[in-house]
């Protein structure tokens, strides 16, 4: 297991749902027909083909910051408002909440990804709902992933504390990214007229912070040394 990710599911308190979530993510395959399949490695995988996190190591950076936005948001729930917030769960549910999108991705032979044969047929919170459905993961924690899209894009909202943490700590993650993301791009293009159709995410945010302290010429600059790179 990639140790930032590591770091997220040690921090579970009760040891039969921490041990189950470790066992999914160390082995995030799924069988249908007889067949297995088991996708692009979590540690390569991105967590999105446009909208976010859409580069090579991007899945589990937005695990890593969704865990952080969400257990802040359970410190409001309970230092603000005085609520309960069942951080096991809340932790558990962003880890699983995107664990079979890998399975949905392929790796082209330029680096970039698209969507693999098993996602021309089903999508990935499909999958994963059935499959903790199957694991037999509790019930609290399969409704948490089946409403992170929330009211909206989901086949559910959240109904409980715990499942509205992780649908907003997704979108608050998602969201950042894919503005900082669209930023650089368009800072690059405009400063150097360089297409940047692959930036991680801190190269945008380094990008975006050039342009902030040094105008365009710090774009110019800090793009250039990312092309020579």
């Amino acid at each position: 297991m990639d140790p930032r990710l590591k770091k997220v599911v040690n921090k579970i308190q009760d040891r039969k749902l921490r041990k189950k979530v470790a066992q999914f993510v160390e082995n995030p395959t799924i069988e249908i027909e007889g067949k297995e399949y088991e996708g692009v490695p979590l540690e390569t995988s991105p967590a999105g083909l446009s909208h976010h996190h859409s580069y090579p190591g991007g899945y589990i950076e937005h695990v890593v910051a969704t865990s952080e936005i969400a257990l802040a948001l359970c410190d409001v729930v309970e230092k603000i408002y005085r609520g309960k917030a069942n951080r096991d769960l809340v932790l558990a549910g962003v880890v699983l909440h995107d664990i079979s999108k890998p399975l949905t991705y392929v790796e082209k032979e330029n680096g970039t990804f698209g969507v693999s044969p098993l996602a021309e047929r089903i999508d990935h919170l499909t999958l994963i709902v059935s499959e903790m459905v199957r694991r037999g993961f509790p019930l609290h924690l399969i409704h948490i992933v089946c409403a992170h899209h929330g009211h909206r894009y989901g086949p559910i909202g959240p109904r409980t504390i715990e499942a509205l943490v992780c649908h907003l700590a997704d979108i608050t993650d998602s969201k950042l990214n894919g503005e900082v993301l669209r930023a650089a791009q368009y800072l690059a293009r405009e400063a150097t007229g360089i297409d940047l159709h692959q930036v991680t995410g801190k190269e945008a945010f380094q990008i975006v912070h050039a342009k902030t302290m040094k105008g365009w010429g710090g774009v110019k600059k800090t793009v250039e040394k990312m092309k020579f790179k």
